[in-house]
């Protein structure tokens, strides 16, 4: 088994989501359950995602996550950066982008309430969690205008 030796921090739980756009530019976030104290960030609205499983790259598990979650295939991801969530689960996330034009009430969600398309204008009234919303700043910010 290869170990990294890069640095003296221990192997940390990995987790990724993706930033998934549609043809208008919006958003598509995801309201986690309100299940406080068995999720992070519970009733937040959320980019989907998920945690790696043990030796899955996080470019893997995005698209299983993205399957497991709401039967979604997003086109073109592309990884971005990474952040660690370090107000709620802890884990080193793996960002990406994407895009999705698909109707967002139509996918049967295994987890959450529901997934909404929002305007980047239209997010600083959410509940989002701050490294989500770092994330998704940082993205837009990239963006050619």
């Amino acid at each position: 088994m290869h170990q990294d030796t890069t640095t003296d921090v221990p192997a940390t739980a990995r987790g990724t989501v993706a930033i998934i756009t549609n043809r208008r530019s919006e958003l598509l976030l995801h309201l986690r359950d309100d299940l406080p104290g068995v999720i992070a960030w519970p009733d937040h609205w959320s980019l989907l995602g998920g945690g790696c499983d043990p030796g899955e790259s996080p470019a893997r598990a995005i698209v299983r996550e993205l399957d497991e979650e709401a039967g979604l295939q997003a086109h073109g991801l592309t990884e971005l950066f990474e952040s660690r969530d370090e107000h709620g689960s802890g884990q080193l996330i793996t960002f990406f982008a994407g895009t999705w034009d698909g109707d967002e009430s139509a996918p049967p969600l295994s987890e959450g309430v529901k997934l909404q398309f929002f305007a980047p204008e239209h997010l600083d009234i959410l509940t989002i969690p701050p490294f989500i919303r770092d994330g998704i700043h940082r993205c837009l910010a990239a963006r050619p205008t």
